[in-house]
């Protein structure tokens, strides 16, 4: 069974609507160990939640890992992780953060509670919750 996962993006540096227009891109630049290690943990298949920071703070759509295990081409090292990520879907009704800290069944979420994380894990609870948010026309 898939694993599912937050990843974040700042919309002015790399949107979902440049993801569709390239369709699939190398997710990289982690610099965060816990961050890192969810990446490195990430298999081809699983899910992510495309999140908008900064500007929107909302939950845009999902993401697919067509390719996990990347060693991150801007690491001169070679000691950080990144996968490759492709477009599945966006959502009918982007899922704001302010949503998501309202909603008692998202409390410990860690989007909300590790908030600085770049790369995170969602329990399938979260996932089931957000995704009845996003599909809600």
């Amino acid at each position: 069974m898939p694993q599912h996962w937050l990843i974040k993006t700042e919309p002015a540096k790399y949107s979902w609507d440049d993801l569709i227009a390239d369709g699939e891109t190398v997710w990289d630049g982690v610099r965060n160990h816990r961050a890192a290690n969810n990446l490195r943990a990430m298999k081809e298949g699983d899910l992510c939640f495309y999140y908008h920071s900064v500007k929107g703070k909302e939950i845009i759509g999902i993401a697919e890992v067509s390719r996990a295990g990347l060693i991150d081409p801007t690491d001169v090292e070679g000691v950080w992780a990144a996968v490759d990520i492709k477009p599945v879907r966006k959502f009918a009704v982007p899922v704001t953060l302010k949503a998501i800290k309202e909603s008692s069944a998202l409390e410990g979420i860690e989007l909300v509670r590790l908030s600085r994380l770049s790369v995170a894990e969602i329990t399938p609870r979260e996932w089931d919750i957000i995704c009845a948010m996003g599909d809600d026309s």
